[in-house]
């Protein structure tokens, strides 16, 4: 547990690293710092936060700079981050110059994050968690062949063929479908393998199909995302060795980057803050994620988020990323005529 000196050096180091990109001297947070101490008093504080892993040397005669301890320590004191009036009202009027249509609110989130945190933005198409079944459609094709059409929630509709072991005439299909939709409406694939009812032998044969369309539906990766800002990045001191971005574009470039940043769980309205060496993924070691989920659970979410370097201001990216979170639920919310979500939180 750092005392609050320790911990106000620490932040100061932080700071000034964010800014500058160069080791911060002892001299610097001594006279910059605010604290009413000696250099010498700093030196001693700063050799104490090397001695715990908080800050590095990169050389010896060199000043120090965060570890990922230390930015950690950093995200984790901040306080009601926020983004300034003017620029909540500057994205409250963009947004109201786009159409009403997903996917201009999701290019301009990608947009507007990558431009406000001048790091590589994603912003991820809005799905549910598992699909819900809107409606079944039986069609007789020929002989026994018979078209299963499923319209799920979200305006996705899916077909597959499957042939019966009898010719089962039309009006019988249109019976078992009218059956399964008073039994299967609004439920998804686990929730109808759950449920305990009769069925004859072709509605079975039909509700197994059910069931496997809507698993495979589930089990797909997310669409393609929005990404925006590459070049921000490029500009990072950081990505000067080529080597790190291209790593990173790597990823981009085989749809790995988002499985790869996603938390294995992230709640909705919070944000997430994952540092360096905390990652798996080794070409991340260099990286931060901030991200959050955006939406309604109980209909479609998706996720936005920003990768730069660890070296990135905290403060404006969380809260530039909770702030369109925020907007992208309040939109999805007006566009299913639900309750406004409550504010992001970090974490």
């Amino acid at each position: 547990m750092l005392s609050e000196r320790t911990g106000h050096i620490l932040k100061s180091i932080v700071q000034e690293y964010i800014v500058k990109a160069v080791p911060v001297p002892s001299q610097s947070i001594a006279r910059e710092a605010g604290i009413r101490v000696s250099p010498a008093t700093v030196r001693n504080e700063m050799a104490r936060l090397e001695q715990e892993g908080y800050i590095l040397r990169p050389h010896t005669s060199a000043g120090s700079v965060p570890s990922d301890k230390g930015y950690r320590f950093y995200v984790e004191s901040l306080e009601d981050v926020s983004l300034s009036p003017a620029e909540q009202r500057l994205i409250s009027h963009l947004f109201h110059q786009v159409e009403s249509e997903v996917g201009e609110w999701l290019s301009l989130a990608a947009e507007l994050m990558a431009r406000m945190a001048q790091n590589v933005a994603i912003v991820t198409i809005p799905r549910p968690a598992a699909s819900k079944l809107k409606q079944l459609e039986l069609v007789a094709l020929q002989d026994s062949l018979v078209l299963v059409v499923l319209v799920l929630h979200g305006a996705k509709l899916k077909q597959k063929l499957i042939n019966f072991e009898q010719i089962v005439p039309q009006n019988k299909l249109s019976q078992i479908a009218g059956r399964l939709n008073d039994e299967y409406a609004n439920l998804t694939g686990p929730q109808i393998s759950a449920r305990d009812i009769v069925l004859t032998p072709a509605e079975k044969e039909v509700s197994d199909y059910i069931v496997r369309m809507m698993r495979a539906e589930d089990g797909q990766d997310y669409e393609e995302p929005y990404l925006d800002g590459w070049h921000f990045m490029l500009n990072q001191p950081e990505f000067t060795d080529s080597r790190h971005m291209l790593s990173l574009l790597a990823l981009a470039e085989q749809r790995s980057l988002l499985k790869i940043i996603m938390p294995e769980r992230l709640e909705n309205n919070r944000v997430r803050v994952t540092i360096g060496r905390e990652h798996k993924d080794e070409a991340f070691h260099n990286c931060s994620v901030v991200v959050s989920r955006y939406g309604l659970p109980d209909e479609a979410t998706g996720t936005v988020g920003v990768v730069g370097p660890t070296r990135m201001p905290y403060a404006h990216t969380i809260s530039t990323v909770g702030y369109l979170a925020a907007v992208l639920s309040r939109l999805m919310a007006a566009l299913y005529g639900k309750e406004l979500p409550t504010e992001p939180q970090s974490s």
